[in-house]
């Protein structure tokens, strides 16, 4: 007998088929395969000696400090191990318990309800910005050279293009909506008269009204809006055109978010944001969302690495996940480099989005973007 190990990333259903399990007993087995690390923040002593008891009983494990046994503290962290199958069977014992563990169990059921998958088709939203004063000059394109970047990218494999007329980097200042209709119209009018938005969806990259219903007459079919409809005007557009909006999470405005970021429960604050926002878009009749955390605006290195590494907590609302850290900052907060020079970094960036639950990547680079993808599936989709 031999052994192999294998990755702890493993497609392990694609294992079972390859060895002749049961689809049945697939099924079964799937649910003991996924391990499962809960953060929980703030949780009464009492509730914790129960909850860590019935993890016990199951097998799975609750984490906490030496002395919460004698429930010195009435509050205390702890961290919930356990994996899918011991997870359904905890929240299905807490909705009899008190303390507060009846809530934790409804929010582990809505957490298993909509679990990042491991393995997923990305798409790819090619970035380009009709402004001169964008952050990466790279990106930025007017007249005919607009147009035979717009049709480089649906090549490269861009799946939704993005273009945007005002820049939204930290200390950037407001612009007219007229004047950014008219730096957005020619090439609005171009994608039309030429009918590219049957090749691909074309998205907006605004919070102003005039030019984004502009835009949407003329065959774009998204909004990306990073202040996540906080103009009223732009959730009615929205309905009326019923076109997915991106709802992008930014503490401040572009000219004051990077003045000292300080956040008291960044994923808390991060999420009651977006349950706000997704509240509202209902409320206007928006059927078709999706969720941005928002790197770089509004959040140091610090607040940045802990959303990209634990971006899978807001798989959990039910919406897919944006992620566009293309050429930021960060990376030169990393490694001192200069925006031209950022592509391997944002690669890295992306490829760990993507692990995390990201199935919307926003890039300059589309063609770099897609080979790395691919050769990056290709890996995980490796059998032994």
């Amino acid at each position: 007998m031999k052994i192999v190990r294998l990755s702890d990333s493993t497609d392990a259903v694609r294992i079972l088929k390859q060895i002749g399990s049961t689809r049945e007993g697939n099924e079964i087995m799937k649910a003991k395969m996924r391990l499962h690390f809960l953060y929980l923040r703030d949780i009464r002593t009492p509730a914790a000696n129960i909850l860590k008891q019935d993890a016990l009983s199951i097998g799975a494990e609750l984490a906490v400090e030496r002395d919460t046994i004698l429930c010195k503290d009435e509050h205390i962290d702890a961290l919930l191990i356990a994996t899918t199958k011991q997870l359904r069977i905890l929240a299905k014992k807490e909705l009899a318990q008190p303390f507060g563990l009846k809530a934790l169990a409804k929010e582990i059921t809505g957490i298993l309800r909509h679990l990042p998958p491991k393995h997923q088709d990305v798409t790819l939203m090619g970035v380009l910005n009709a402004n001169e004063d964008s952050f990466y000059s790279g990106s930025r394109f007017v007249g005919e050279a607009a147009i035979r970047r717009i049709e480089t990218m649906i090549e490269e494999g861009a799946g939704i293009i993005d273009i945007g007329a005002v820049s939204s980097r930290p200390g950037s200042k407001p612009v007219p909506e007229e004047e950014e209709l008219k730096r957005v119209r020619p090439i609005v009018d171009a994608i039309y008269e030429e009918k590219l938005y049957e090749k691909v969806r074309f998205s907006l990259d605004s919070y102003a009204p005039l030019p984004i219903q502009y835009a949407l007459d003329r065959g774009f079919g998204m909004i990306n809006d990073i202040t996540a409809l906080s103009n009223e005007s732009v959730a009615k557009l929205a309905s009326r055109f019923r076109v997915p909006v991106v709802l992008m999470h930014m503490q401040g405005t572009p000219q004051t978010m990077q003045q000292n970021p300080r956040y008291e429960d960044l994923f808390g604050e991060v999420e009651a944001f977006f349950k706000e926002r997704i509240k509202r878009a209902e409320d206007f009749g928006i059927e078709e969302l999706i969720l941005d955390p928002g790197i770089g605006f509004g959040k140091t290195l610090e607040h940045n690495l802990k959303l990209l590494h634990h971006l899978g907590h807001f798989a959990k609302l039910g919406y897919p996940l944006l992620v566009g850290a293309s050429r930021k900052s960060m990376i030169d907060a990393i490694v001192p480099t200069p925006t031209e020079e950022r592509l391997p970094g944002t690669l890295a960036i992306h490829l760990a989005a993507i692990e995390e639950g990201a199935s919307i990547i926003r890039c300059h680079d589309v063609r770099e973007h897609r080979q790395a993808i691919k050769v990056h599936q290709a890996i995980k989709g490796a059998l032994i």
